[in-house]
């Protein structure tokens, strides 16, 4: 027995002098490694990692910007089956321990010893909250022991709920995954409380390997993880035998889904990030804003369609410039098509396509499209397919498929029936594994990607809230945003700008000036200027009104001359029109100077509003991740005179002012903007129906299929016809459009803004004008209608022919006298129209 005795105190002075040993070392382990530890309170102020979300005013999905995919979502939000699932599957005594589990950290223990590498790490639910919110992914004994202690503190300091709320909203899931709510959504395109038990199951087993147990990438062990967890929940009494069984049978359902965007609006999306970054830096990409743009989804969707389509047609017009490529025999006959359709990108909706096979007998031709396989290119898709040799000049109309293309070549078709292909990661292109003779193929049109350009900007006018823009035909072609940072020759549609500074200089639209010849001689040119009108003609004496809508320069360069060009200038300046890029001599009449389309269109704007300032605008309003408001857009108010009320803010028009009011809070961002009149409301008027007529008599009467009364606009063509234009409005919506190439070349000798630009306007107005009611600027007070003389602007006599004008009332032509009344008398031009001969 003292045998017995003494070994039973050796042994208790070993276990006793073991745990002395453990205390002192887990004592002096915590008391070296809590001071470095941070805070239990800093879990509940970090910031998810949340993307930068655009959306347009009635709410659909322009744009998401940031790495990490993430929806944060509360623990009310989380069926209770689902947090079961995580449960079996990560750590099922999460209610019952206290941060660590022993149990776990034991049999970890014992896998290092028996194996002597880490095999798992005992790791609970809060062990794994600790390392993912504060501690690096080192697996090392220190870390191990930070995490530990960690994990306690943080069960002695928050709920169980709370912490498994964290846990679910941080850990990743695969495929840039962050959180159950955007795991759900990328595999199967549902929110968490609409999944099946099996899928469910499919999303707790990715905690542990997201790449190795992914159902995309390897779906044999991403079945196998989900059924052990299944069967997992089933011995912990989560689910019944039956469902169990009903789960188990469950096919793969994953499929890749990635954020998609409900308008295709990339300038807009991108314009909307560079702000954002700009006010809030990196923390923009990951810290869960969402901005509210003034774009409408249809209208801009609308305006990207109708941009594309106009340069197609463009495109179309001066002929096919041939294959982008061409495959040798090689390997079109090796069969690994789909690897090298890979050096060629798609764009846009573009796919390029490998010409096969040629059959002029069945008129048609075969193809292997990138992405989608096997095609059929009917022959009628590539009659418009004349070969391009200049902008002016196309050869032959093709008489059969061998006439425009030849086997090998590699050319863009657009796929006219999209058939249904699988979703693939991260945009990884989906190949077709079978024999291409097996497939059935799709139908396709012959197609080229265009070089001419253009933009279009639509700006509502009394607020200048944005609502459409196009910045080219493809963002992913050319970042290079031409609605704003083109700088291009307004040509004609300048002239608004002219006529309008006339008309508040006394002139009317009655006015008469010589459409003649002129000639200036400039030592600085190499020979004298002759500027003639587009047609080459000249027709005489001309009423102001006639010569806007008819466009004729040499009206324009007299009126001009007689308004001086200073005058001009500081009149454009007063409507705040750029004037750093305006020459200084006669030719600004005629456009000569550079604007971009968005300064132009702001102009426009001006005037469609009755002359009122305008700020163009696209951000509405930017929320936080908790949902608050941090910003609203200022209500405009157009301002008359005598505005400084203590009903309205300072006026916050300028760029600076703007830039403060964005990094406010709600409460303190002014609630308005007031913008001031910059042009007189009765020249403006007199203007509105001066550009009524280039619609319904002038350049721009292709606007009338609108069938629409309200509509004004002036077209521009500049020299050679480099750029293209049509600025068009009602009281509401001012649109402008403007096409070109980048590198300013002759778009060819018949284009002009009526048939390149106007027609994408009408596309775009037909849609956002649809259901409107008419929208005129009212009658001011001081107009009067004068019957007078189309010849010679001055006050018809009586039986005399003539036609109504309007006028302000101080510039009305002269009551007639009695002398003037006098049968047979006949006016004269007089001297105002001999003075403009010269």
């Amino acid at each position: 027995m003292s045998h017995l005795l003494r070994t039973s105190r050796l042994f208790a002075w070993l276990f006793l002098t073991g745990l002395s040993v453990a205390v002192i070392v887990g004592s002096g382990f915590y008391l070296y490694l809590r001071p470095g530890l941070p805070p239990v309170e800093q879990l509940l102020d970090i910031k998810l990692q949340t993307p930068l979300r655009v959306y347009s005013k009635d709410n659909r999905l322009i744009a998401e910007f940031g790495e990490k995919r993430r929806a944060p979502i509360t623990i009310e939000q989380i069926p209770t089956i689902q947090l079961q699932a995580f449960l079996a599957a990560e750590d099922s005594r999460f209610y019952e321990h206290f941060g660590v589990d022993i149990k776990g950290l034991v049999r970890a223990a014992i896998e290092l010893i028996s194996t002597g590498s880490i095999q798992s790490g005992g790791s609970t639910i809060t062990m794994q909250v600790a390392k993912n919110y504060f501690l690096s992914r080192d697996r090392t004994f220190i870390r191990k022991f930070n995490e530990i202690l960690l994990a306690v503190q943080i069960e002695r300091e928050l709920e169980k709920d709370e912490i498994l709320e964290l846990y679910l909203n941080k850990i990743y899931l695969g495929n840039r995954a962050y959180g159950i709510a955007a795991a759900a959504r990328v595999y199967y395109n549902k929110p968490v409380n609409e999944l099946s038990l099996a899928q469910m199951a499919m999303l707790a087993g990715l905690p542990k390997a997201p790449s190795a147990y992914n159902p995309l990438a390897n779906p044999q062990r991403a079945m196998q993880r989900r059924d052990w967890i299944l069967g997992r929940m089933k011995e912990l009494a989560y689910i019944s035998p039956t469902a169990y069984d009903l789960a188990i049978q469950a096919p793969l359902t994953a499929t890749y889904n990635a954020t998609e965007t409900e308008v295709d609006a990339d300038y807009v999306a991108e314009m909307a990030r560079a702000e954002m970054v700009r006010r809030f830096g990196e923390e923009a990409y990951t810290d869960g804003y969402s901005v509210t743009l003034t774009v409408d989804s249809k209208e801009q969707q609308t305006a990207t369609d109708a941009l594309r389509s106009g340069l197609e047609a463009y495109d179309r017009r001066h002929g096919f410039r041939g294959a982008i490529g061409k495959l040798d025999a090689d390997t079109l006959a090796g069969g690994d098509l789909a690897r090298a359709m890979l050096n060629y990108p798609r764009v846009e909706s573009l796919m390029p396509a490998a010409i096969t096979e040629i059959n002029d007998d069945k008129g048609e031709a075969r193809a292997y499209v990138r992405r989608f396989g096997p095609a059929i290119i009917p022959f009628e898709t590539m009659q418009w397919a004349r070969r391009y040799r200049t902008e002016n000049l196309t050869g032959p109309k093709p008489e059969k498929a061998s006439d425009v293309v030849s086997v090998g070549d590699v050319v863009y078709v657009r796929v006219d029936e999209l058939p249904k292909v699988p979703d693939t990661p991260d945009d990884a292109e989906q190949t077709v594994d079978q024999d291409p003779a097996s497939v059935q193929p799709i139908r396709a049109s012959l197609m080229q990607v265009p070089k001419a350009e253009g933009a279009l900007i639509s700006i509502e006018a009394k607020t200048g809230a944005i609502q459409a823009l196009a910045g080219g035909y493809s963002f992913g072609q050319s970042k290079y945003n031409r609605a704003i940072q083109a700088k291009r020759q307004p040509g004609s549609t300048f002239k608004p700008f002219l006529y309008l500074s006339a008309l508040e200089s006394g002139k009317t639209p009655a006015t008469i000036y010589n459409d003649a010849p002129i000639v200036f001689d400039d030592s600085e040119l190499e020979t004298a200027w002759r500027p003639q009108n587009s047609s080459g003609q000249f027709y005489g004496p001309t009423p102001l009104r006639e010569a806007l809508y008819r466009s004729r320069n040499l009206v324009s360069i007299r009126l001009l001359r007689d308004l001086g060009i200073p005058q001009m200038l500081d009149y454009l300046d007063q409507l705040k029109v750029p004037t750093e890029n305006m020459p200084k001599d006669l030719s600004l009449s005629l456009g000569s100077g550079q604007l971009s389309p968005m300064e132009l269109a702001r102009g426009l704007a001006v005037i469609a509003n009755g002359g009122y300032d305008v700020e163009p605008f696209l951000i509405q309003s930017i929320t936080d991740v908790d949902g608050k408001d941090i910003y609203l857009a200022p209500e405009v108010i157009l301002c008359e005179r005598n505005c400084g009320t203590n009903d309205l803010e300072p006026e916050t028009s300028t760029d600076d002012t703007l830039e403060s009011t964005l990094t406010m809070t709600e409460e303190s961002a002014p609630k308005t903007r007031v913008m001031r009149r910059l042009a007189d409301e009765r020249s403006v008027y007199i203007l509105h129906s001066m550009l009524r007529d280039v619609v319904k008599r002038g350049t721009g009467r292709r606007a009338l299929a609108l069938g629409r009364d309200d509509i004004a606009g002036k077209t521009g063509t500049t020299n050679e016809q480099r750029d293209t234009w049509f600025a068009g409005f009602n009281h509401n919506l001012a649109t402008t459009v403007w096409v070109g190439f980048d590198q300013p070349a002759p778009l060819g000798r018949r284009e002009f803004g009526a048939s390149t630009a106007l027609p994408i306007w009408i596309d775009y107005m037909k849609v956002a004008l649809d259901g409107a009611p008419s929208a005129f600027m009212p009658r001011p007070n001081g107009i009067v209608n004068i019957r007078i003389n189309p010849e010679t602007g001055r006050r018809a006599r009586p039986g005399e022919e003539g036609a109504f004008e309007i006028f302000k009332e101080e510039d009305a032509p002269a009551p007639l006298t009695e002398e003037d009344e006098r049968p047979g008398r006949t006016h004269g031009n007089g001297d105002d129209l001999s003075r403009q001969i010269f």
